[in-house]
């Protein structure tokens, strides 16, 4: 029997004419750019996610590119479109809305929609995160790993020190009263368990606009041109959060590590911290004690920002990949995926109906912490949301970090941003 050789069979195939076998198309590769910014184990759930999809739509290949921090996936994704090289979706901040639609990086996804199943999903999402995905009545954004903060609080301490264990303080008076009975010091005077830690190194602003938006101001108008910095209100917040450290000293001095603060409540160095709900499951997981969830305390009203990250898709990709993008980004959002990422990561399912799966009733049955950020969405605002977002969040952060450490007044601090901030969005108006 004779053996042919294949290039040889091909080259006389060729050269008489004859058809060859269609050659199979190659798969459609969507890079998806994803920050690694939390605790837990993201990275493995993600590429889980990413080979569950392959199996159901063979012919799309994800490649998940693990590019850093929010700010630093950010830069590589704006530096990939200008040099002609776009990936097809990232997750990145909310916040960032603007600065993508200003340096005309990515592409409504009202343009990428066919059908009315496809509008029907966009309009599934909450109002409160769609509040920071939206451009003029486009939308630039789809709601994903969606956050807000809120108090945790330690059960025993609470126990010990002679407080409800199952009620947080519900008010700025409260937490201030909390605080202080829940330090601890030992017979030199060495604090050895703090009342409470709000991070102000490290999404600071995020958890400033926490402060502010309890105590009834608004930090940036719709249109994203106008910050209020210099308000009363804004400076009456920032006391506040000064004084729990200089005044009552029921909170370390200085400036508190965003990324430490849920090691210090898990391994029992304070009782209280603020912190994202994006952080439940890792809380769950590792602490050793029960614990509680609360909404922020008010002052005037109840409130939080909304945080975390939007999908976004970018310009420079074929038709072709516009469609694949959008197929992924509906599979990961699709109810049970919502739920499932909610229940692995703490993140807010964005969408009531993840609330309504089997999964998730069963979760949140035996776990009632993991429902209190979807509750405080009815009292919650955009994080701040401007063009050239991240020189104005600096001011902001540059302005509280400076009252914090005491290198300047509260109302020198907050004059000074004011001005800063007005000059960046002048151009803007």
């Amino acid at each position: 029997m004779l053996t042919f050789n294949r290039r040889l069979f091909s080259a006389m195939a060729l050269a008489l004419g004859l058809a060859a076998t269609p050659a199979m198309a190659a798969d459609v590769e969507v890079r998806f750019y994803y920050p690694v910014a939390v605790g837990g184990p993201v990275t493995k759930i993600i590429d889980d996610y990413a080979a569950s999809f392959e199996k159901e739509h063979p012919g799309i290949k994800i490649k998940p590119v693990y590019a850093g921090d929010y700010v630093q996936t950010l830069g590589k994704a704006l530096t990939a479109v200008k040099g002609g090289d776009s990936p097809e979706l990232a997750i990145l901040l909310a916040a960032d809305l603007m600065t993508l639609t200003d340096d005309d990086a990515v592409i409504p996804f009202d343009d990428v929609l066919k059908s009315n199943a496809d509008k029907a999903w966009l309009g599934g999402f909450y109002p409160a995160f769609m509040e920071n995905a939206r451009v003029k009545g486009k939308t630039y954004g789809i709601p994903f790993q969606r956050s807000t903060p809120v108090l945790y609080w330690n059960k025993d301490m609470f126990k010990a020190a002679g407080l409800d264990p199952d009620q947080g303080p519900k008010n700025w008076d409260e937490m201030r009263e909390f605080a202080k009975k829940l330090t601890k010091k030992d017979a030199s005077g060495a604090v050895t368990q703090w009342g409470i830690e709000i991070p102000s190194d490290g999404n600071t602003l995020w958890l400033f606009t926490g402060l502010t938006t309890t105590n009834g101001v608004r930090l940036n108008n719709a249109e994203g041109d106008k910050v209020t910095i210099d308000h009363p209100k804004v400076a009456e917040a920032l006391n506040y959060w000064y004084n729990l450290s200089k005044v009552d000293g029921a909170q370390p001095s200085g400036l508190i590590n965003w990324g430490t603060t849920p090691r210090d409540f898990i391994e029992g160095r304070t009782a209280m911290i603020w912190h994202t709900t994006g952080n439940l499951t890792n809380v769950r997981t590792n602490a050793k004690f029960p614990f509680g969830v609360a909404f922020l305390p008010k002052n005037s009203q109840y409130g939080a920002p909304t945080g975390g990250g939007n999908f976004y898709m970018f310009k420079g990709i074929s038709a072709e990949k516009q469609a694949a993008a959008l197929t992924f980004v509906q599979w990961m959002t699709a109810p049970e995926r919502a739920a499932d990422w909610s229940i692995k990561t703490g993140y807010v399912a964005t969408q009531p109906a993840a609330y309504e799966t089997a999964a998730m009733k069963a979760y949140t049955a035996d776990f009632q912490q993991a429902i209190v950020a979807r509750d405080q969405l009815q009292h919650a605002v955009p994080e701040v949301t401007v063009h050239d977002n991240q020189r104005v969040t600096k001011v902001f952060n540059d302005a509280v970090q400076a009252v914090i450490t005491g290198s300047k007044s509260t109302e020198a601090a907050l004059k000074d941003a004011q001005r800063d901030a007005d000059r960046i969005l002048k151009e803007f108006k």
